[in-house]
């Protein structure tokens, strides 16, 4: 193979991964607080990271617990900034006859039940986030979505 043909080929494989980061880089975003130096809580979309599909503790960590909390009772270190006060996920059972909603949490995941929050710029809809991130595999993209919402069904106070 010739100096040009390879150089050609490495420029055009460095560019694809260049792209590549880039656009994933920009795919969904997650809110991250931070202290300005008047003392106020900021919210900074910064943009979603890979997580492993089948752990929905992993992914509640790394996409909801900033506005959830890490025990999912709406108190995660960004929910001082937003407007609307992030759900209290523990009492999703309690509040729907000691039965957990499933297939209406994955909705709210999927960005199909349209909520205030989801549907605002506090809260990013989570489905095209996870369809991207898993290159567009359907089954994957509602595999997080499952994980992540037995994940939530686990923190259900008793």
């Amino acid at each position: 193979m010739g100096f040009r043909r390879t150089t050609t080929l490495m420029l055009g494989a460095s560019l694809t991964l260049g792209v590549a980061l880039a656009a994933h880089a920009g795919a969904g975003a997650r809110a991250a607080a931070s202290e300005t130096q008047a003392g106020r809580t900021e919210i900074k979309n910064v943009p979603a990271g890979y997580t492993n599909p089948t752990s929905g503790r992993q992914m509640f960590d790394a996409y909801c617990a900033s506005c959830h909390g890490q025990g999912g009772k709406g108190n995660g270190p960004a929910a001082r900034a937003l407007k609307n006060v992030p759900a209290d996920l523990t009492q999703l059972a309690a509040r729907n006859n000691g039965t957990f909603p499933e297939a209406h949490v994955a909705q709210v995941i999927r960005g199909d039940m349209m909520m205030v929050a989801h549907g605002s710029k506090e809260m990013p809809i989570w489905g095209p986030v996870f369809l991207y991130l898993e290159q567009h595999d359907p089954a994957t993209a509602q595999l997080r979505v499952r994980n992540l919402a037995r994940y939530i069904e686990g923190m259900q106070q008793k």
